[in-house]
């Protein structure tokens, strides 16, 4: 029995230490929901439709679930968000064997200029943010794009949300 000890005392340590670099609550010395964030609609400067929508819903969800920051639903916030989408791009991955012009499976992304502004008018945030997925096209591509917007949508919002919540300002 004593010599199972050892072994398990060793286990404890690897499992333990491997949780050694993991910091509860947000990384930049913020107090969690101190502060409230205001994500006005996003300018859609593309040809695809409703990507504006898609894109702020899925912000706004983002920082809901975050919760390093709360949502100001009722008045200004701390931190208004504002964005303008200026690009969608698709790129074919994979095209079908019979024949290599048609693209059966495609990378799409979107590039949007977003910029972040506290109270006091510091710049918290201005640049480009990218957002990308990836869309199987079955038998119509307008509808597979469809359906893959709400995935793009958060992609972008994941980065947003991550440079805000984890940005050292």
């Amino acid at each position: 029995m004593r010599f199972l000890r050892f072994p398990a005392l060793c286990a404890a340590a690897l499992l333990l230490g491997g949780c050694a670099g993991y910091h509860l609550g947000p990384v930049n010395d913020e107090v969690a929901g101190d502060r409230s964030v205001e994500i006005l609609p996003f300018n859609n400067r593309t040809l695809q439709p409703r990507l504006g929508d898609a894109v702020t819903e899925a912000l706004r969800e983002r920082f809901q679930a975050d919760a390093t920051f709360h949502l100001a639903t009722s008045g200004p916030g701390d931190v208004v968000v504002t964005g303008v989408i200026t690009r969608y791009t698709r790129q074919g991955l994979t095209y079908l064997s019979s024949d290599v012009l048609t693209a059966n499976n495609y990378k799409v992304e979107i590039v949007a200029h977003v910029k972040a502004v506290d109270r006091n008018g510091k710049v918290l945030l201005d640049k480009d943010v990218k957002g990308d997925t990836l869309v199987h096209v079955g038998s119509d591509l307008a509808d597979a794009e469809r359906q893959a917007m709400p995935l793009l949508a958060d992609d972008l919002a994941q980065n947003v949300t991550q440079l805000l919540t984890e940005g050292t300002w």
